[in-house]
C-alpha cells in the first residue's frame, strides 16, 4: 500500500489553534490540488478527532474529478476511513452517509454497542489492535478490501502513529503564511514524540502555491 500524507500547517507548524477549530491555512489553488490527490486515492483516512472537530465529508468537490473516476470504472468518491479506537464517531457524522463506503477502525476495547451503532449507521467496522488502533493491522485489513492508494489528512496523532510505524511513503506539506501559536495547538505529528531514530525525509520538490509553499517529501 502507498500511504500519502497531506497536510497544511502554519509557519510555526500548527494544524489548527488551541481550540482545535478548522482554520483556512491555504487557498483555492491548494484546495484544488488536495481534491486531485483525493481523486487518485482509493481511500482517505482521518482520525476521530478530526471528525469530532470538523465533521468533514471527505468526498470530492470537483464534478470533473468525479466523472473521471467513473470513466475509469471506479466509485464516484474514494472510500473514507476513520481511525477511532473507542468508536466515538457520531452516528450522524457526515462521513457515514451513503456517498461513499466508510471504514471505521476500532480497537478491541471499543464497546460492542457502539460498534453495532456504527454498523447500523452504514459503517464497516474493522477491529485492529487491542487498546489502540494498530495501523499495521488496519492497513493490512484495508488492503484486503482492495485499497492500494491511501491518502491521510490528519490529524497529528494519526500522522505521528503512521510515521512511528514506518508506514508513510510520501508527504505533501503546505506551509501557509500565518502564525497560529499556542503550546496546546495541534502540530503535524503529535503523539508521544520521537527521542531517537527520528524519521528522515527526502525533499523532492518545492512549489509556491497561493501565498504559501508546498513541500513534497519521499519518506
Amino acid at each position: 500500500m502507498h500511504v500519502h500524507v497531506n497536510a497544511a500547517m502554519s509557519v510555526d507548524g500548527k494544524l489548527s489553534s488551541r481550540r482545535r477549530e478548522q482554520i483556512k491555512i491555504s487557498g483555492d489553488d491548494d484546495f484544488a490540488r488536495v481534491d486531485e490527490i483525493r481523486a487518485d486515492a482509493d481511500a482517505v483516512l482521518v482520525g476521530v478527532g478530526t471528525v469530532l472537530a470538523d465533521d468533514p465529508h471527505l468526498t470530492l468537490d470537483d464534478s470533473a474529478l468525479v466523472s473521471a473516476r467513473a470513466s475509469r470504472g471506479e466509485t464516484d468518491h474514494p472510500a473514507r476511513v476513520v481511525a477511532d479506537s473507542r468508536a466515538r464517531t457520531p452516528t450522524d457524522a457526515r462521513t457515514l452517509d451513503d456517498e461513499a463506503t466508510t471504514y471505521v477502525l476500532v480497537s478491541e476495547t471499543a464497546p460492542e454497542a457502539r460498534r453495532a451503532d456504527l454498523e447500523a449507521s452504514g459503517a464497516e467496522v474493522v477491529v485492529a489492535g487491542e487498546e489502540r488502533v494498530s495501523f499495521l493491522a488496519a492497513l493490512e485489513a484495508l488492503e484486503a478490501h482492495g485499497i492500494e492508494q491511501l491518502m491521510v489528512e490528519g490529524g497529528g496523532e494519526v500522522i505521528f502513529s503512521l510515521f512511528s510505524d514506518g508506514l508513510v511513503d510520501e508527504l505533501s506539506l503546505y506551509v501557509g503564511s500565518m502564525v497560529i501559536g499556542g503550546r496546546d495547538a495541534p502540530t503535524l505529528a503529535d503523539g508521544e514524540g520521537f527521542v531517537a531514530d527520528f524519521p528522515r525525509l527526502s525533499l523532492r520538490d518545492v512549489e509556491r502555491i497561493d501565498d504559501g509553499v508546498l513541500l513534497t517529501y519521499d519518506c
